[in-house]
């Protein structure tokens, strides 16, 4: 590990101007840490955060919750109304990582942790996300984590965050504090990219940018979740396929219906015309098997990961099956 000087940060406007100013941003650490030991990445100077007053869960004025950037998974997955409301975050926390790191990583971090992609973290192989202009080691290499939705020529990387997934389904928005003390929310399809001719840019944080919580709207009332992790063992092992879904049925038909997808892109996939397609409908295998087809039909796999097609159409129609059933899936 290379030298670096380490601050504390006494309030959010300096610890968005020491990142304005260059200075990486430090909360739990459990990947930046990893990063900087394989020295993928060197930072100069470290700012820590970890005593900002960014670790309370508040409900908000819609009925939705505030959820600071410094909470903990393990606090966010056991909090009494995410577990009663937002049951698919909960669900998809603790999927996610041990219960050490969860007792570590931050809900903030967690945004913005970095691909688990091999060659990413092997320094001696080109990889664009690492090097822009180095080319992708991973085209043509070990694919088997790799994406099938939403790739480019210059990177097939995927998101590694379950809780981002369960986000994206839930329509959460993150809150962003600039350098002058300005804050604004950000839709969380809005925060992440997609790697086309920059993959090194993983969401649209521009320097001096301070995540300072994430915000849930209300919950839809009477809807089921369902989260499902499709992994190579049983814990501590990241998504091949994951699906988040949260659907609410009315009169047999179904009313309400958000899916997000881990494990298939650079970023949490949500395909609002799958979502079309399903709303108002019966549920049936046959409509099922239409939003598989939908949601895959420019999916493309590179080898390795060319199982996770069908893997991913298998796993969103039983996903379907139980968030769309008759009994209840809480």
């Amino acid at each position: 590990m290379r030298p670096f000087d380490y601050e504390r940060a006494t309030d959010t406007q300096g610890a968005a101007r020491a990142a304005e100013d260059g200075a990486t941003i430090i909360a739990g650490g459990t990947n930046l840490l990893d990063l900087m030991k394989l020295e993928v990445m060197a930072p100069e100077r470290l700012i820590d955060i970890t005593r900002l007053d960014l670790k309370r869960i508040d409900e908000t004025p819609e009925g939705g919750l505030r959820i600071g950037a410094l909470v903990t998974n393990s606090d966010l997955a056991a909090h009494p109304a995410v577990r009663r409301d937002h049951r698919v975050l909960s669900r998809a926390l603790l999927a996610g990582a041990s219960g050490q790191l969860r007792n570590k990583a931050t809900t903030g971090g967690n945004l913005c942790q970095r691909t688990r992609c091999y060659y990413f973290y092997d320094t001696d192989m080109p990889c664009n996300k690492r090097q822009p202009g180095s080319g992708c080691q991973a085209i043509g290499g070990a694919t088997r984590l790799h994406a099938i939705l939403g790739a480019s020529p210059q990177c097939i990387a995927t998101h590694p965050s379950d809780m981002a997934v369960a986000l994206r389904a839930l329509g959460a928005e993150i809150e962003i504090e600039d350098t002058g003390g300005e804050t604004r929310r950000l839709p969380l399809q809005e925060f992440y990219r997609l790697p086309g001719d920059a993959p090194q840019h993983d969401n649209t944080l521009a320097p001096g940018d301070l995540i300072t919580a994430v915000i849930l709207p209300a919950p839809v009332p009477g809807a089921r979740h369902v989260y499902r992790k499709v992994r190579d063992r049983a814990s501590y092992a990241f998504a091949l396929v994951s699906v988040a879904a949260v659907a609410r049925m009315d009169e047999g038909r179904i009313g309400h219906i958000a899916l997000a997808f881990g494990g298939v892109a650079h970023m949490p996939w949500r395909d609002g015309a799958v979502e079309d397609l399903l709303a108002g409908e019966t549920p049936s295998d046959a409509l099922f098997a239409e939003a598989a087809d939908l949601l895959l039909k420019e999916a493309q796999g590179h080898g390795g990961n060319d199982f996770k097609i069908p893997l991913t159409r298998r796993t969103l129609k039983a996903v379907l099956r139980e968030v769309c059933s008759a009994e209840d899936a809480a």
